[in-house]
């Protein structure tokens, strides 16, 4: 099983290890600089931090919660780590059961843990691309991180509401086979933007064997569909990635 706080503590330390050119742009995410990168996981530290000890049972944005920098000041290196220190100390104190609110399912504390150390494992891997570095992830944690992906992806109202704009996509299956650890998982997309999905081998529409940490990235659209194989309808898996992209 993952470690997940040692997770969100590595992969705050590799991120913070890249932030030596603030200014260099994010090729993944437009418009964005390192700078702005470093901002925005920070910021999402204080506000899980809040979440967490307030034990909110309503919604609050991240935008909503101070995290601690004057405005248009973007955060450091010791800014990021002391969030993060903070983030996971109150996630380690608290019960992985106790109610907060939540964007995804269980409106538990433990969605939090599990869902912070993939928004690093990914924020990470646009830093590195950025630098021009080839981004490794452990098989086990990619394929992790995949099921995570499909378990809160019919929960982000902003990326179904694209999805069930798509035409001709509803009752698309997509098949992804990890082909270096453990892993196979069929979805279909559902009417109004959500998916169902399950474990294990089937046909899809399209299908993609590849090594877990590939699959990782092209879901969340930082490793481009015509870097994999796909077997069956290509355009329509790559219509249905670039609307998906949490």
């Amino acid at each position: 099983m993952t470690d997940y706080f040692a997770l969100i503590e590595d992969e705050t330390t590799r991120l913070a290890e890249l932030a030596t050119a603030p200014q260099t742009p994010l090729p993944t995410c437009p418009g964005w600089t390192l700078a702005d990168l470093i901002t925005h996981v920070g910021t999402l530290h204080r506000w899980v931090t809040h979440l967490v000890t307030t034990r909110r049972q309503d919604p609050v944005w991240s935008r909503q919660v101070p995290n601690g920098l004057a405005e248009g000041e973007h955060g450091d290196r010791e800014w990021l780590a002391s969030g993060m220190t903070e983030m996971v100390r109150t996630l380690r104190a608290t019960d992985p059961d106790t109610p907060v609110w939540t964007w995804g399912p269980t409106g538990r504390a433990s969605w939090w843990t599990r869902r912070m150390a993939y928004e690093l494992v990914v924020h990470r891997v646009d830093a590195e691309l950025a630098a021009g570095r080839e981004p490794v992830v452990e098989p086990a944690v990619a394929a992790d991180g995949v099921e995570e992906f499909l378990d809160n992806v019919s929960s982000a109202g902003w990326v179904t509401k694209r999805l069930a704009a798509l035409d001709g996509v509803v009752g698309a299956t997509f098949h992804l086979h990890a082909t270096d650890t453990p892993g196979e998982w069929t979805f279909v997309q559902e009417p109004g933007g959500g998916i169902s999905w399950a474990r294990g081998h089937a046909k899809g529409d399209a299908a993609v064997p590849a090594p877990a940490a590939d699959l990782l990235l092209l879901v969340y659209g930082r490793r481009p569909a015509d870097g994999v194989t796909v077997h069956g309808e290509r355009a329509l898996l790559e219509r249905w990635l670039a609307a998906a992209r949490l």
